[in-house]
């Protein structure tokens, strides 16, 4: 078995490549792992160095727009897992045409290889982002895409690539659309590393608006075990959520992180809220339990140790704050 991981040089791409050579994905003690990867800004190999001289690892430079290059690497793999993306919202917003690019015409670029190829299984990451907003209850799988930033309209877009290379073509694409992840390795734009390292250097983290946007978190080894259930045990054509199962505002979220640090409120600055700030996100997960998935990781736990392995790791994280 060989399996296409592209991104794998990123946050939760380089999590799934390590546990499932570390044989922590039951069945796939033997599967060959090629990781494709452009190393933009988000993407660093030092996330991938535990398994640098791994046997069963090859790593390829390269960009997923690039059809020539896609179409070799492609050639040989019975499942691709697509985590290359751009993804952070704040970036999107300020500049838009490099999330479709990546987001979009690179993920018809691996789809349309995948189909030459032969490929069984061609796996698509995305987000909750994709639905836009939701007051109260949970989405299910088949509710509209409303996407309300540049980031979750280009995943909408990639999304639909995947649902309509499945119904013209007959290629099993699965989607996962998982909730906010943290843990370690996670580049320090996003929430949770951007608190910890900033509140460690001594500085003050904004808040945007009221604080009281609520948001799903899942640990990211909880979501590359969703991944991989998808793949083993999912349907063609069908979207699953991967879902932590804890919701919190920014604000319980910012407390949380303070205490950990042994920081106080007067370290937090108020800032304008972004424009189009999705008020609340909240995935009904049923359909990926039916297949056996569950949340292990404790929140509290595992925000614990994300705290500590920051703290432990400023040789990691300093020079890209940097």
């Amino acid at each position: 078995m060989k399996i296409l991981v592209t991104g794998g040089a990123g946050f939760i791409g380089s999590h799934y490549v390590r546990s499932l050579l570390a044989g922590r994905h039951p069945g796939h003690e033997d599967t060959q792992v090629t990781v494709l990867d452009s190393l933009t800004y988000a993407g660093n190999l030092a996330n991938l160095a535990a398994v640098a001289g791994h046997p069963r690892h090859t790593f390829v430079r390269g960009d997923i727009t690039d059809t020539d290059l896609v179409d070799d690497v492609m050639a040989g793999h019975d499942l691709v897992v697509n985590f290359a993306a751009e993804t952070h919202v704040d970036r999107s917003i300020t500049g838009a045409a490099g999330f479709v690019t990546t987001n979009v015409l690179g993920t018809q670029t691996l789809l349309q290889a995948a189909l030459r190829a032969g490929v069984r299984t061609f796996l698509q990451v995305s987000t909750d982002e994709v639905y836009g907003s939701i007051d109260e209850g949970h989405w299910t799988e088949d509710e509209p895409l409303l996407p309300n930033s540049p980031y979750s309209a280009a995943k909408a877009g990639a999304d639909l690539l995947c649902r309509a290379y499945h119904r013209t073509y007959g290629l099993d694409v699965r989607v996962t659309r998982c909730c906010n992840n943290y843990g370690p390795f996670q580049y320090p734009e996003k929430l949770i590393p951007l608190f910890v390292t900033t509140l460690l250097d001594g500085g003050a983290v904004p808040l945007y608006g009221d604080g009281l946007n609520v948001r799903e978190w899942l640990h990211v080894d909880d979501h590359c075990r969703g991944i991989q259930l998808v793949l083993d045990k999912g349907s063609p054509g069908e979207v699953y959520h991967i879902g932590g199962g804890v919701e919190l505002t920014n604000r319980e979220l910012t407390g949380r992180l303070l205490a950990a640090v042994g920081a106080g409120w007067d370290r937090v600055e108020t800032v304008p809220d972004r424009p189009g700030h999705d008020r609340r996100y909240a995935l009904d997960g049923r359909k990926a339990r039916a297949i056996g998935y569950r949340p292990r990781v404790d929140f509290d736990q595992g925000l614990a140790e994300v705290v500590r392995w920051y703290r432990d790791n400023e040789s990691w994280w300093r020079p890209l704050r940097k």
